[in-house]
């Protein structure tokens, strides 16, 4: 399965901020929306990721304040990323070895979406529950030897 799987199912919503903007409008954002991230966007391109990590570092750093402190000023500007042709086998190691848990989507300099830790595990559940149904299937349906037993004939 490929990550462009992921986002075909996702659809294109993508949801982003401006490195200028505030750190309490894009945490506003992201509570209206219930999502854990922002893609950061200047001039048509990728230049970070915003997510609820850093927004409670940085209330934690500030006691309880944002302020008036840009976007730009705690995202990650340097965010790990995948293509639409990358597995799901790469992109799972990946992501929890690097903690991460929202991975920008890139086709070149195009973002094409961002995919979360949340919808690399839900794919990997929902094509494992299709392959046991699809087992049990088989197994019901098993053929019958000669001698009319269905079952299967291990040494």
């Amino acid at each position: 399965m490929k990550v462009s799987d992921i986002l075909r199912v996702k659809g294109g919503t993508l949801y982003t901020c401006h490195p200028d903007d505030t750190l309490i409008q894009s945490a506003a954002t992201m509570a209206q929306f219930d999502i854990g991230s922002l893609a950061v966007m200047e001039h048509g391109e990728l230049v970070g990721m915003l997510t609820f990590r850093e927004v409670i570092h940085t209330l934690a750093k500030n006691n309880g304040v944002l302020g008036t402190r840009a976007v730009r000023a705690v995202m990650d500007d340097h965010p790990m990323s995948c293509t639409p042709e990358t597995e799901l086998d790469e992109v799972r190691p990946l992501m929890l070895e690097r903690h991460t848990r929202y991975m920008p989507v890139m086709d070149n300099k195009m973002l094409m979406g961002v995919i979360s830790f949340y919808d690399v595990a839900k794919a990997v559940v929902d094509s494992q529950n299709f392959e046991n149904k699809m087992l049990k299937a088989y197994i019901r349906d098993w053929p019958e030897d000669e001698t009319g037993k269905t079952e299967p004939n291990f040494p």
